[in-house]
């Protein structure tokens, strides 16, 4: 061949290995003929691949930096003196080359997902649920291995148990050998002869199964549970993959859920709200038998308090699932107006008007922030 392998694959002598694979990938696409129809794609394909087969072996390039013939002497590529086995080729070109044979019947299965729905308590303090999941799971009539019983595979008589055959074409390159998976085992080197009747030979079958799911205390809806080997059993009997459990919340109908805090709206007579009073309110512990001692908190109501305020118990929210303590418990309160009256009651009231000079009370409008309308939107909307 003519000219110089670095100066042909545009590399410099001192280039890395890595260098050389990745000038010549790029030039063997370039000029393969089955792409490029040019008069002199095949010739140039030709020697870019000698100088590859050279430069890309460590003991053929050190004899061809030190003058010699690491081809030793023969005209032309060598690989295309009797053919060449187009297989290598793309596997210098992406990266192949990795160990061939027969492939194992045994693969790991599939990742699962699957849903559970929580009550806002089981989520806020963790709970452990059954879970039904359609999944596939190990043959037990033939325990995983897809023959029937007191058969077993055989090897192959297409490929001789190599799981590949190598096919050869003519070209005007010669003979192109490409090697493949072998169609009468489809890889795997042996065929089942008697398959086992419940699985088809597969090793596994389709069955519903019961997961218990540990939920831990803090999850809220679209946090994932990771189990792992609960997923689908591979072919063959393969080892299982994950299963991931996505979690969603049900909206619960007194509490809301605003990140680890907990928001009720409770309403209370006028009377409390302006002479203040004390409330024992029911939290969300009550809801489980295991946290019934602790489902009560006691609220303090100050005097003059006004619809719309909103008070907080603290640490009686929901446990943080990534860290330690508790959001809190905010509590919006709502003043109630009597609407009817008895005689006694209208008298009082009329009294305690006379005394706060509320006979005739000034007209407030409120010119900015959101008024009372949107306190009362926010509160219970």
């Amino acid at each position: 061949m003519k000219g110089d392998y670095y100066s042909l694959l545009g590399v410099d002598r001192n280039a890395s290995d890595d260098e050389i694979k990745k000038a010549y990938r790029k030039l063997a696409m370039q000029y393969h003929p089955d792409v490029n129809d040019s008069e002199d794609a095949a010739e140039k394909f030709k020697e870019i691949g000698e100088a590859y087969a050279v430069l890309g072996d460590p003991d053929k390039r050190a004899l061809y930096d030190r003058g010699g013939d690491p081809l030793g002497g023969s005209a032309g590529f060598a690989g295309f003196q009797g053919g060449f086995d187009f297989t290598n080729l793309v596997d210098a070109m992406f990266g192949g080359g990795g160990q061939r044979g027969p492939r194992s019947r045994v693969q790991r299965g599939q990742d699962a997902l699957a849903r559970i729905r929580l009550t806002l308590a089981e989520a806020a303090f963790g709970v452990t649920k059954p879970l039904k999941i359609d999944t596939a799971v190990t043959c037990a009539t033939c325990n995983g291995s897809g023959s029937a019983d007191g058969s077993a595979p055989v090897t192959c008589a297409g490929c001789h148990g190599n799981g590949q055959v190598t096919v050869v074409q003519r070209s005007f390159l010669g003979d192109i050998r490409t090697t493949q998976p072998c169609p009468q085992c489809r890889g795997y080197g042996t065929v089942i002869q008697h398959p086992c009747q419940e699985c088809g030979g597969e090793g596994r079958v389709r069955a519903r199964r019961s997961v218990n799911v540990k939920i831990p205390a803090g999850v809220n809806t679209g946090n994932r549970i990771h189990l792992e080997a609960q997923g689908e059993v591979g072919p063959g009997g393969g080892p299982a993959g994950d299963l991931y459990v996505e979690i969603n919340v049900t909206a619960h109908e007194v509490f809301k859920r605003n990140g680890d805090d907990l928001e009720l709206v409770i309403t209370i007579p006028m009377t409390a709200a302006a002479l203040g009073t004390e409330i024992t309110l029911q939290t969300l512990e009550a809801e489980r038998e295991d946290l019934a001692d602790q489902g009560t908190a006691v609220l303090q109501i100050p005097p003059g308090t006004q619809s719309g305020t909103r008070l907080t118990i603290p640490g009686k929210g929901v446990p943080r699932l990534r860290g330690s303590g508790r959001g809190n418990l905010g509590v919006t309160v709502g003043v109630t107006t009597p609407t009817k009256l008895d005689d006694e009651q209208r008298d009082l009231l009329g009294k305690l008007a006379e005394l706060r000079d509320e006979t005739a009370p000034a007209t407030q409008i409120t010119k900015q922030g959101k008024g009372v309308f949107g306190w009362l939107k926010d509160t219970f909307g």
